[in-house]
């Protein structure tokens, strides 16, 4: 019998989440008197580990998909994908263009040696582009002073039948805090503002606290990059992902494998980082960061046994965590055990708790931990 650790994916949460994406946008757009913009469904990262195929599956009323993997990109095709695929890095090498070509997949170009590339290359149609301005993040894109010549020599390309549509597009640093997008947003205007092509700017965050700025108008077309909040978790330090409508789309559960009792004073786990004051009851849970549970959620961390909210306590090992069991006296060996999902603490509470992101929980789960499908 295998280990009792296991997460499922929820393919209708995933729609869910698209569908109130997409409300909130209409919305905006109609206060605004423009058109709403479109979607590319961020499923980089094996879809935030959710897996490529539930997200194709999931998304499928995503205008298109966007992604980093050339392999990723070729799953979603043999998956049924037809829509647009963005490659949000672009390619790498001059035989990835081979595979861009096969697979009509639309790309990020974002320095000059990809350029290069595309005019040395021999296409078999022409790929549109997506040309990225550094507007202050400082990771990818042509610097101000230098985009202007890039998308001429792109418009170069374009005429001469390599590259197709010639698309803006940024990314925003701190759009998840106080400083918001208006600096970045002024930068970006200032140096596309008269350049045709769609535009895309809007990540999560964007997407759903200025999303005014993507409203699109009869001549100029745009596109929102959501990632994190289509998987169920919040872009935000400060507001729950069921504020803004959204399910969370992995469950990761385990049960308890045996029960301990504590003598005050005594301590368990590794490093002996917990020690009981009181005589109470403790559950072994079947669930590590070997499974991507993170080793550095601290005592306190909220885990559900049997539906019952209570805490995890001691140090995180490889193959096994400590759960309280004083709040669920009839707690034992087989008890079910909710880690985040649907029926526990979200995985942004847990990620809080742990000092970190539900963007990284999601992505590091284990490859050993078997995932089920949840239409």
């Amino acid at each position: 019998m295998p280990r009792p650790v296991s997460a499922t994916v929820s393919v209708s949460a995933l729609a869910h989440n698209l569908a109130a994406v997409r409300r909130h946008l209409d919305q905006t757009a109609a206060a605004a008197s423009g058109l709403p913009p479109s979607i590319w469904a961020v499923i980089k990262a094996n879809a935030y580990g959710h897996g490529i195929e539930q997200a194709v599956a999931g998304f499928s009323k995503a205008q298109g998909l966007a992604m980093l993997d050339l392999d990723e990109a070729v799953r979603c095709r043999e998956s049924g994908w037809g829509g647009p695929i963005l490659l949000l890095e672009g390619f790498f090498n001059p035989s990835d263009l081979d595979i861009v070509d096969r697979y009509h997949l639309s790309i990020t170009v974002h320095q000059r040696e990809q350029l290069d590339m595309l005019a040395r290359a021999r296409l078999s149609r022409r790929v549109d582009i997506m040309l990225k301005l550094n507007s202050g993040m400082n990771r990818l894109g042509f610097s101000p002073a230098a985009y202007l010549a890039a998308h001429e020599r792109a418009q170069l390309l374009q005429q001469q039948g390599t590259v197709g549509s010639i698309g803006k597009m940024t990314h925003f640093a701190c759009a998840d805090g106080p400083q918001g997008v208006s600096e970045q947003m002024a930068v970006f205007n200032s140096v596309t503002h008269k350049l045709p092509g769609p535009v895309s700017v809007c990540n999560s965050a964007a997407t759903l606290r200025f999303a005014e700025i993507a409203v699109a108008s009869e001549n100029q077309a745009h596109w929102v990059r959501p990632g994190i909040c289509l998987y169920g978790a919040s872009p935000f330090a400060d507001a729950e992902a069921a504020s803004f409508g959204l399910k969370p789309a992995m469950s990761l559960r385990s049960e308890i494998i045996a029960v301990q009792e504590l003598k005050a004073g005594d301590s368990v786990g590794y490093g002996a980082l917990f020690r009981a004051d009181r005589a109470m009851r403790v559950g072994i849970v079947a669930c590590g960061y070997a499974d991507g549970y993170p080793r550095h959620a601290a005592t306190g961390t909220p885990v559900a046994v049997a539906g019952i909210r209570t805490r995890l306590v001691g140090r995180v090992s490889m193959d096994m965590l400590i759960v309280d069991l004083d709040p669920i006296p009839a707690a034992g060996v087989g008890t079910p055990v909710s880690l985040w999902g649907e029926d526990g603490p979200s995985v942004d509470e847990v990620a809080l708790a742990a000092g970190t992101i539900g963007y990284e929980l999601l992505c590091a789960l284990a490859p050993r931990v078997p995932v089920t499908r949840d239409v």
